[in-house]
């Protein structure tokens, strides 16, 4: 369980970019960040990962506030989340299976990253999440053969394998047509739902997070102004967006 209570960040120039965010994240639930341009998704995300320095607020973690419980804490915390841009860092040369084994430098430590060396009983749960995710059958296709939707999937399937329970995912369908996209979110609730992982995703098509999402979070100049169970936004809604 993770609550966020009176999170705020205001950058050098005076600007806050976050306005006293108040939200509940539950194990097992994927919630889609929308608002325009500028709102604050890609801003929230990096402030739930620990990317970027927050100005004030509590960040509750099982019950623990982990902006005030030190380094070893934040660190501990990090192991568990994942933050995933719109163009996951790979390694190109290496296959998909490779990818997964390896991991983030936030998840193992550099020598594996350097050597690639994986301990035999992990291949199982590699190929186990690269079926959840569709790409079983690709394991040894090199990454830089891959298309854009594949490779947002195969860091899911790493962040998820390396023991992330929560994933922050930006833009995870940019660039993608329009049957690649519903097939990206459905392995999102997917492995939501079977993984137990909190994702939270910020979109920009507001249909699709209307489609797939258990929560939407709407966005507008730094606050939550819209914070609803998945369903079709209202009109009204839709206003306090734009």
């Amino acid at each position: 369980m993770i609550v966020i209570y009176g999170l705020t960040r205001t950058i050098p120039d005076g600007k806050t970019i976050l306005n006293h965010i108040n939200v509940r994240l539950e194990p097992g639930t994927f919630v889609a960040v929308v608002g325009s341009s500028g709102s604050g998704k890609s801003a929230l995300l990096k402030a739930l990962a620990l990317k970027e320095p927050w100005t004030s607020g509590e960040y509750n973690v099982d019950g623990k506030d982990i902006m005030q419980a030190g380094f070893l804490a934040k660190m501990k915390h990090r192991r568990k989340v994942a933050y995933l841009e719109q163009r996951p860092i790979l390694l190109e040369k290496k296959s998909a299976l490779k990818n997964v084994l390896v991991g983030t430098a936030e998840q193992n430590p550099l020598w594996r990253r350097v050597t690639g060396i994986a301990k035999s009983d992990d291949h199982m749960g590699a190929m186990d999440m690269l079926e959840k995710v569709g790409l079983m059958e690709r394991s040894s296709q090199q990454v830089e053969k891959m298309s854009g939707g594949e490779r947002q999937r195969i860091a899911i399937a790493r962040a998820l394998v390396h023991g992330a329970n929560l994933v922050l995912a930006d833009e995870p369908v940019s660039g993608l047509d329009p049957h690649t996209s519903e097939e990206m979110m459905q392995t999102l609730k997917k492995l939501c739902h079977e993984k137990g992982a909190t994702i939270v995703a910020a979109l920009h098509r507001m249909e699709l997070a209307e489609k797939f999402a258990d929560e939407i979070w709407g966005l507008h100049e730094g606050q939550i102004v819209v914070n609803i169970k998945g369903r079709r936004l209202t009109a009204a809604e839709k206003l306090r967006l734009s």
